[in-house]
C-alpha cells in the first residue's frame, strides 16, 4: 500500500514563502493538487521518477517550484510570491504517468496539508 504524507502547510501573509514536503513510500512520478474551498482539485505541478523532469501549471509557473530528494523519497514544492487565491489544501498524489494534469489519473493521495494565505 502507498503511503504519502505531507507537511509543511500552514499561515502565511501574501507575498510570503512556504515549503510542503510529501514524503512518499514508492518511488515513482509525483505531483502536488490543490483543492480550494467550493473548487475542483486543481493540478498544480508534477515531477518524473528521479526528478530529471518538472511540469507546472500555468498558473504557478515562475512562482511554484516542484522538486524532489530521490535518496529520502521526498518530494517538495516551495511556494513563492503566495497570493491568497492560492489558499488550499495541498495534496501529494501519485500512480498517474508523469505530465498528467487530471486529477483522476492519480490513485494515491496523501491526507492534504492547509496552505492559507492572507491579504
Amino acid at each position: 500500500q502507498v503511503h504519502l504524507v505531507e507537511s509543511g502547510g500552514g499561515l502565511v501573509q501574501a507575498g510570503g514563502s512556504l515549503r510542503v514536503s510529501c514524503a512518499a513510500s514508492i518511488r515513482y512520478a509525483m505531483a502536488w493538487v490543490r483543492q480550494a474551498p467550493g473548487k475542483d482539485r486543481e493540478f498544480v505541478a508534477g515531477i518524473s521518477l528521479g526528478g530529471a523532469r518538472t511540469y507546472h501549471a500555468d498558473s504557478v509557473k515562475g512562482r511554484f517550484i516542484i522538486s524532489s530528494d530521490c535518496a529520502e523519497n521526498t518530494v517538495f514544492l516551495q511556494m513563492n510570491s503566495l497570493k491568497p487565491e492560492n489558499t488550499a489544501v495541498y495534496y501529494c498524489a501519485t500512480g498517474a504517468r508523469y505530465g498528467s494534469t487530471v486529477a483522476d489519473d492519480y490513485s494515491a493521495w496523501g491526507q492534504g496539508t492547509q496552505v492559507t494565505v492572507s491579504s
